[in-house]
């Protein structure tokens, strides 16, 4: 069923120090990509725009009015209700920016995103403090471990889920009684101007919470700012390694999500039938664009060949089209660059010698930077497309011989991010330690995302976590008091 196009107000204004104002910088069309028609056009901030940002923030902090929790649990909750109030708004936002389909947005990039400022609201009067045991051999006396917010926090998101990850940074970081700057990517910005024109509705503190948008030069401005205690960054490693950098220059701490090249193994005597199209489905869906997406299907020999053939029927009932039809699971990736890309790593593939079990190719859709999915097989773990993050929707099958060769090809990355695992349950809670990521979802996982559970990885997919309580103590600064009985 295809849902009408829904007219959204967008905005071009920047948030800062509470005003809602233009950019002064290079002004930037962003796309629809299922059309490749212009939506809207945005003007980044110039140098002195993202220094007044800092500034704001910087000077909201000091103020001292954010220290109050019970405002800062008010104000994410009130910014939670008002985002669903506005939720069909802010969903049509992301399915016209994104090109996410609309049944998936509604869950991954709006719900979620909802979900995890409640949270927010409900830890952001926590008290963390601890009380420490007298020690043997010290001098008596009392010892208490608090929790101090570490400043001024630099939020910078990706496109691919502009939303939820706006809203796990802020609301982390928000909660913890930091300010933020919030940088959108400049290739999916308008959603996340939304957040800021709904921050200023429901009562933000000026300089609380400033929203802009750029590209390389403006993050850079941002996170060489002095002023920055914490940069909080979602993108991919090459870039993540940069930011890093910066950071460096005044030892600011960082909170790097980022790239995945995540196993999915399916143990001897799975189900096969039962777990194939989910198991497509999952890497597949936002056109791939996932770091969590598990790419890399590791199959017993014996099954290997049962699996393609299964997997050739599964492809057939996974639509890519329209975001706007609730039947579609494959919409079109961010641009035609990231298209081109995509099918680089598809011709290279093919160029060392692997072959194309189910898919490939483009849709018979006129406009729109649309590619089918595309299971690749034939190749060895070591091949380039088996170890570098394609962020597309593209998987590549590989068969193992026992369990000890699928964690040795499971950890063999430079990534951390995720794995599945699927068949017995016994078995697979055993192998689950085994593997190096920050999360292991057995058959499926539990209830889909939890926003009170950690996100992070392993190696090169990132230093620290998001979501929960884990989320909330990277803008923490441990303190200890203590006095002499």
């Amino acid at each position: 069923m295809k849902t009408p196009r829904q007219t959204v107000e967008w905005t071009d204004r920047l948030l800062i120090g509470g005003e809602a104002t233009s950019g002064n910088g290079p002004i930037r069309e962003v796309y629809d990509p299922a059309t490749e028609e212009v939506l809207f056009a945005v003007a980044d901030p110039d140098a002195a725009q993202c220094d007044l940002a800092i500034e704001a923030a910087k000077a909201a902090f000091q103020s001292g009015t954010w220290a109050d929790k019970e405002l800062r649990s008010k104000l994410l909750a009130a910014l939670a209700d008002e985002m669903e109030a506005r939720r069909a708004d802010l969903t049509a936002s992301v399915v016209y920016e994104v090109g996410t389909p609309i049944a998936t947005a509604e869950v991954l990039q709006v719900s979620n995103a909802i979900r995890v400022l409640r949270r927010y609201a409900s830890l952001a009067g926590s008290d963390l403090t601890a009380t420490l045991p007298a020690e043997d051999g010290a001098v008596r006396g009392h010892s208490t471990v608090s929790y101090r917010p570490a400043g001024v926090v630099a939020a910078i998101t990706a496109y691919n889920y502009p939303m939820f990850l706006a809203a796990t940074k802020i609301g982390a970081a928000l909660a913890a009684g930091c300010t933020v700057v919030l940088l959108a990517s400049p290739q999916a910005p308008l959603s996340t101007l939304l957040i800021g024109e709904i921050a200023t509705k429901v009562g933000f503190p000026p300089g609380v919470l400033n929203v802009i948008v750029g590209g390389p030069e403006v993050g850079r401005r941002v996170t060489e700012n002095p002023a920055v205690a914490v940069v909080s960054f979602t993108g991919s490693v090459a870039v993540g390694k940069a930011v890093m950098q910066q950071a460096s220059h005044h030892v600011a701490n960082v909170v790097l999500e980022l790239g995945g090249k995540s196993p999915a193994i399916v143990l001897p005597g799975a189900d096969l039938k039962a777990i194939v199209k989910p198991l497509h489905q999952r890497y597949a869906r936002n056109a791939g664009q996932g770091c969590a997406s598990p790419t890399r299907l590791l199959i017993p020999a014996q099954d290997f060949d049962e699996f393609l053939d299964l997997s050739s029927l599964a492809y057939e009932e996974i639509t890519v089209g329209d975001p706007w039809d609730r039947a579609t699971i494959v919409g079109p990736l961010i641009s035609d660059a990231h298209r081109a890309r995509v099918e680089g790593y598809i011709q290279s593939a093919l160029d060392d010698g692997g072959f194309i079990a189910a898919g490939g190719g483009r849709p018979d859709i006129e406009r729109g930077w649309f590619v089918n999915p595309a299971l690749i097989a034939g190749l060895p773990s070591t091949s380039r497309v088996c170890r570098e993050e394609i962020f597309g929707p593209v998987a590549v099958a590989l068969s193992y011989s026992d369990l000890d060769e699928a964690v040795s090809i499971s950890n063999d990355s430079d990534l951390g991010l995720h794995a599945m695992i699927f068949g017995d349950h016994d078995i697979a809670v055993d192998l689950a330690p085994r593997l190096t990521v920050g999360q292991v979802s057995i058959n499926g996982g539990g209830s889909g995302f939890r926003s009170d559970a950690p996100m992070g990885g392993f190696k090169q997919s990132g230093i620290g976590r998001e979501s929960g309580t884990w989320g909330l103590m990277e803008f923490l600064e441990p303190q200890h008091v203590h006095w002499p009985l």
